[in-house]
């Protein structure tokens, strides 16, 4: 392998790391930064939510603007929005200016999942490509999950605000890759109307969601976007069946429910990023001893992934997501109960069973969904899935922080645990098929996929 293709796998993998961070080190330093702002962890873990909705919104969209004007613009573009909304978020007087700084900083980090894989896969091809794109989720794995750590370790010793502003260390990367870019596109087109209409649907339901913890009028607001929301979209994709959301996408039923099942883990790795670090520090913990305590199940998401190809090719796409389902479910049950009694081992058990659940989930949705969609679609497919998955991730982050504010957080907990179980049913009628081999796991690297 060439210096070129160990160096730019290398710096893009740091700075879809650094994505990864703006979640994970900010979620450590909620109960700190609620403090400082006069909130609590309900009202603060809005900052997590808002960060992975827009992450989940934007980032086929930059997928599709890419498509138009190649990697190189849309790149710069989300890296100095990322470093902005960081810069604006460790230097927030208010709280309303905080929430607005998350926003503008997870639109320009949605940039970097899609481009990153993107980038890589058009520069290499064959083993290098292969080997590229595995060097990439390496680094990208290894730097996401020393991201508890980082964000306690930043935090005490320099406070919360330095740890929201580490990924602006991404516009020190971007001037090495510069070159390694594309700037030629391939003239498709762009449904900004569609994105924007499925934007606000899925910021319905997490609204919904997380309304115990502020109010009637945000229930009301996201009640509104969510019932005026679906009918809207559905009409949408009927006039442009090519658009934003493909007709062929919406109405197959094994994305849907591939990705619906998806979904639920990473709610469940989300709302425990939220209910550990609050439950933990209200105990007494500092936010470094919280990190510390996260680095052992992290370091499976180094791990997960070596192993998921081989259950997805024993198990098939669908029984795997069942395995990831399940695993997430029992790790909240788990939650629940140990963060009632404050009881660090069990907490670090259900830490890394949903941890292991979403090394395999992402994989197995990314199979599941390119297996059952043409080659011209599987792009957008792969896009739409991929927004579902992280919406499932605001979810989480907003479950815990509204239903955790009125019922507690092992209540909280223990309510989440039901999606997992609502996607074991949703998967029923894939389940009952033969697993066979996978066709498509031999050709497409379980990490080939945005938000990876």
């Amino acid at each position: 392998m060439t210096d070129d293709a160990r160096r730019v796998p290398l710096l893009m993998g740091l700075l879809f790391g650094l994505t990864g961070l703006g979640s994970a080190s900010a979620a450590i330093v909620l109960p700190v930064l609620g403090r400082d702002l006069g909130i609590d962890v309900g009202h603060a873990s809005w900052t997590i939510s808002l960060y992975a909705l827009m992450l989940a919104v934007a980032t086929p969209v930059y997928g599709r603007v890419s498509d138009l004007v190649g990697i190189r613009l849309p790149l710069l573009v989300g890296v100095c929005l990322m470093s902005l909304g960081a810069l604006l978020a460790a230097a927030a007087p208010t709280y309303g200016v905080l929430l607005g700084a998350r926003v503008l900083q997870g639109a320009g980090a949605a940039a970097i999942p899609t481009l990153a894989v993107a980038a890589v896969t058009h520069r290499y091809d064959g083993v290098v490509r292969a080997v590229a794109l595995g060097r990439l989720a390496g680094v990208t794995a290894a730097l996401s999950s020393i991201g508890p750590l980082v964000g306690g370790v930043v935090a005490d010793a320099f406070g919360w605000r330095t740890v929201l502003a580490l990924p602006v260390l991404g516009l020190l990367v971007l001037p090495f890759v510069w070159r390694a870019l594309t700037s030629e596109g391939t003239g498709a087109t762009l449904d900004i109307l569609g994105a924007v209409l499925v934007g606000a649907t899925a910021a319905g339901l997490v609204l919904l969601v997380q309304s115990p913890s502020t109010g009637v009028g945000v229930a009301l607001a996201g009640l509104v976007l969510l019932v005026a929301g679906v009918p809207v979209v559905a009409l949408h994709v009927r006039r442009r069946p090519h658009g934003f959301l493909p007709r062929s996408v919406a109405g197959n039923a094994t994305v849907v429910r591939s990705a619906v099942a998806a979904a639920t883990v990473p709610s469940a790795w989300f709302g425990l990023l939220i209910a550990v670090p609050a439950v933990l520090v209200g105990d007494g913990w500092r936010t470094w001893q919280v990190g510390l305590l996260l680095v052992p199940p992290a370091v499976l998401s180094l791990v997960a992934p070596r192993y998921a190809g081989r259950l997805l090719d024993h198990l098939g796409p669908a029984r795997t997501l069942a395995v990831a389902a399940a695993l997430a479910g029992f790790a909240l049950l788990l939650a629940s109960v140990s963060t009632a009694y404050v009881a660090p081992v069990p907490i670090v058990v259900a830490v890394a069973c949903v941890t292991t659940a979403y090394g395999l989930g992402q994989p197995a949705m990314t199979a599941a969904v390119a297996g059952a969609v043409p080659v011209a679609v599987r792009g957008a497919a792969l896009g739409i899935a991929t927004l579902v998955f992280m919406v499932g991730a605001s979810v989480g982050s907003a479950a815990v922080g509204g239903i955790g504010d009125a019922i507690g957080i092992p209540g909280a907990l223990a309510v989440l645990a039901g999606l997992p179980a609502l996607a074991l049913l949703i998967l029923l009628p894939s389940l009952s098929s033969h697993p066979g081999r996978n066709p498509v796991v031999t050709d497409l690297d379980p990490h080939e996929v945005p938000g990876g």
